[in-house]
C-alpha cells in the first residue's frame, strides 16, 4: 500500500488488493479527531509520575563500573535523573533473560541501590532467542520449544530461523499466539526475581533479523515477491526480517507483521503490572494503531546531527496524533559522536520531550548531561529543573488524553486552526493548550524567530507580557536559554522541583496564573499517588478546576 498526501489537499491510495476500510472523524477541531480516533483505537495509557522524569540510558556502558561512575557524576551536579535504563551489555553474551555476572557482578543489588534512592529502572528484553546454547542450559529457549511459541516457516511447522544479537542462530516468538503470551509472562515474571525492574523496555520488535529472510532464503512466491513493493530498503519485502509467507497464530507474516511489535506491547504491559503490583512502563520500537493503549515510543536510531534535533519536533507531534502521546527522540542522538553545542541544545529541547530520555550507541563518546562539564551541567540542570516544577501540568495533560483522548504536545495550528500562518509552523510546540517551547535547531544560533498566535503570551522567564501578537518575533536565545511562553488566560500547576519525582511530589505547589486580555484564567489540576494501577476508573484522584478573575480577585 502507498499513500501520496498531495498539496491539493488530495489522498491517494494505490493497493494491489484487500480490502480498505475507511473511517471518517469529522472534528471539527484538530483535538476533536484526535479524540475520536483514540476513541476508536483506545485511549492512551495513563503513564507512571516517576517516567515524567528525566531518564538516562547507553548501550555501551559496557561493565557497571562505567555506569557508577555515570551515576556518580550525575548526582554530583544534581542534575533531575528518576529512571535508570539498561541496554544488551547487561546481558550475558546479549541473551535475553540474563546478566553478565562479570562486567555486571553486583547489578541486582546496585538496581536496589538506585530504588532506595527514589530511582526506578528499566531493562531491555529482545525478541529474538538464540536456539544453540547447550542443551539445558538456557531455558527461555527450551521452555519456547516445549510450548510452541516461534514464527514457523512456511510449512507451519519448523520454526523460522535467522540471526540477531546472541550467539549462533536465533527463532522468533510469536506474539500472537497464545501460548507465547504465556511463556513471555512466565519468564518476565521470573526475570523480576532476577533484576527488580520498573519497566520494560522491548527493542527489535520489527521483527528485526539480520538477515533477508531465514534460512535458507525466501521462496520465489507471490506473497515474498508481490507484483509491486513500496519504495523500501532493497524493495524487499524480507530484508532483515523475516520472509512474508512465514506463518504467526493469525497468518502469513505478510498479513501480521505490523503487528508483531503491537502484539508484544499489550503482554509486555500486563506483565509489568503483574511482577510490580504498579503502573507498567512499556517502550517499544515497533508500534501500530492502538499501541499507545499499553505502551510508549521512541522515535528509533538517531542520529547526532542538527537536522535529526530539527526532525524530532516533527515526531513528537505526530505521535501525538497517533494515540501514542508518551514520545520522545533520543537526546543528543544515538549514532554517531555529538557534539557540546549540539548535545546542550538537545537536552534542552529534550527536557520538554513527553517522554525525555538521554540514550547513546555502542562506540560513541559519552553524552550524559553530566560529563561536558560543570558549565553544561548548570544549564542542564536548570532546565530540567523547569520541566519537574512543570510536571503536575504535563501529568493532568496525560489525564486527559487518558480519559479524553486527545493530544499532550500539540502544533500551534492544532490551537490556532483558523490561523493560516500557523499550518506550517513545525519548529515550536505547545505542552496543552498553554505552554509554548520554542527551541534552538541550529548550530551557532543564539536567537530564534518566533511565532506569537492571537493570544497574550507571557515570557516564562521574566513573567512579562510579550509585546507580539499574529507576528513574528526573533527573540534571545544564549547557549544558557531555551525561549518558553506561557498563554494568557490559563492557570498552570507546579511544585517545587527536586533531583527525582519521588521528592519533588512531596515539594510545595503553586499556580502560574496568566491572565487573557479580559483578566481571566482558568486550568486544572489532576493528582493521585502516581503509580497505583487504574487510579482513575477506581476514582482514587483528586481533580482540582481553577478560574481566576480580575474582576473578584478571587481563585
Amino acid at each position: 500500500l502507498d499513500v501520496t498526501l498531495s498539496p491539493n489537499p488530495a489522498l491517494t491510495f494505490r493497493t494491489i488488493g484487500g480490502i480498505l476500510d475507511f473511517y471518517l472523524f469529522l472534528g471539527p477541531t484538530p483535538e476533536n479527531v484526535v479524540q475520536q480516533y483514540t476513541e476508536a483505537i483506545g485511549r492512551p495509557h495513563m503513564p507512571a509520575y516517576w517516567s515524567l522524569g528525566f531518564q538516562l540510558s547507553r548501550w555501551g556502558y559496557g561493565s557497571l563500573d562505567v555506569l557508577k561512575e555515570t551515576v556518580d557524576r550525575m548526582e554530583h551536579y544534581d542534575i533531575p535523573y528518576d529512571v535508570q535504563h539498561f541496554d544488551i551489555d547487561y546481558m550475558e553474551r546479549r541473551l535475553d533473560f540474563t546478566y553478565d555476572k562479570v562486567n555486571f557482578a553486583g547489578l541486582p543489588e546496585f538496581m536496589k541501590d538506585l530504588k532506595k534512592k527514589g530511582k526506578h529502572n528499566v531493562v531491555i528484553l529482545d525478541p529474538f532467542i538464540t536456539k544453540d546454547e547447550e542443551p539445558g542450559t538456557y531455558r527461555p529457549y527450551e521452555l519456547g520449544q516445549e510450548m510452541g511459541v516461534w514464527v514457523n516457516n512456511s510449512d507451519g511447522l519448523t520454526p523460522a530461523v535467522g540471526q540477531a544479537w546472541p550467539p549462533g542462530d536465533s527463532v522468533f516468538p510469536d506474539y500472537t499466539n497464545p501460548r507465547t503470551v504465556e511463556w513471555w509472562t512466565q519468564l518476565c515474571l521470573e526475570f523480576k526475581d532476577v533484576l527488580d525492574y520498573d519497566g520494560i523496555w522491548i527493542d527489535m520488535n520489527e521483527p528485526s533479523n539480520f538477515m533477508r529472510g531465514q534460512y535458507p532464503g525466501c521462496a520465489d512466491n507471490e506473497i515474498n515477491n508481490p507484483p509491486y513493493t513500496p519504495s523500501i530498503s532493497d524493495r524487499s519485502l524480507a530484508q532483515k526480517t523475516l520472509c512474508p509467507d512465514s506463518k504467526t497464530y493469525l497468518g502469513d507474516h505478510y498479513n501480521t507483521h505490523s503487528l508483531f511489535g503491537w502484539s508484544q506491547t499489550e503482554p509486555t504491559f500486563n506483565v509489568v503490572q503483574q511482577a510490580t503490583g504498579k503502573r507498567a512502563f512499556v517502550l517499544s520500537r515497533s508500534t501500530f494503531v492502538g499501541s499507545g493503549k499499553h505502551g510508549g515510543h521512541w522515535l528509533g536510531d538517531n542520529f547526532s546531527q542538527w537536522k535529526d534535533l530539527r526532525r524530532s519536533v516533527v515526531g513528537i507531534l505526530e505521535f501525538n496524533l497517533f494515540g501514542i502521546p508518551y514520545i520522545g527522540a533520543d537526546i543528543c542522538g544515538f549514532n554517531y559522536n555529538t557534539t557540546y553545542e549540539l548535545c546542550l541544545r538537545w537536552m534542552q529541547l529534550g527536557s520538554f520531550y513527553p517522554f525525555s530520555r538521554n540514550h547513546n550507541s555502542e562506540g560513541n563518546s559519552e553524552q550524559d548531561p553530566a560529563v561536558f562539564g560543570a558549565a553544561f551541567a548548570k544549564i542542564s540542570r536548570a532546565t530540567l529543573r523547569i520541566r519537574y516544577s512543570l510536571l503536575p501540568y504535563l501529568y493532568t495533560l496525560f489525564y486527559e488524553s487518558h480519559v479524553h483522548g486527545g493530544t499532550v504536545v500539540r502544533s500551534l495550528m492544532h490551537e490556532f486552526t483558523s490561523d493560516q500562518e500557523t499550518h506550517g509552523i513545525d519548529t515550536a510546540f505547545l505542552w496543552g493548550p498553554a505552554f509554548m517551547i520554542a527551541p534552538v535547531l541550529e548550530e551557532a544560533t543564539r536567537s530564534v524567530t518566533v511565532y506569537f498566535p492571537e493570544a497574550q503570551w507571557f515570557d516564562y522567564y521574566t513573567v512579562l507580557p510579550s509585546a507580539w501578537k499574529k507576528n513574528y518575533a526573533t527573540v534571545s536565545a544564549p547557549l544558557s536559554k531555551i525561549p518558553l511562553y506561557i498563554r494568557g488566560g490559563y492557570i498552570l500547576p507546579q511544585q517545587a522541583p527536586a533531583t527525582t519525582t519521588t521528592e519533588s511530589r512531596l515539594n510545595p505547589f503553586g499556580l502560574i496564573i496568566a491572565l487573557d486580555e479580559q483578566g481571566q484564567a482558568s486550568g486544572s489540576l489532576f493528582w493521585d499517588d502516581g503509580d497505583s494501577i487504574d487510579t482513575i476508573e477506581k476514582e482514587n484522584y483528586f481533580l482540582a478546576k481553577y478560574t481566576f478573575s480580575k474582576v473578584s480577585g478571587h481563585i
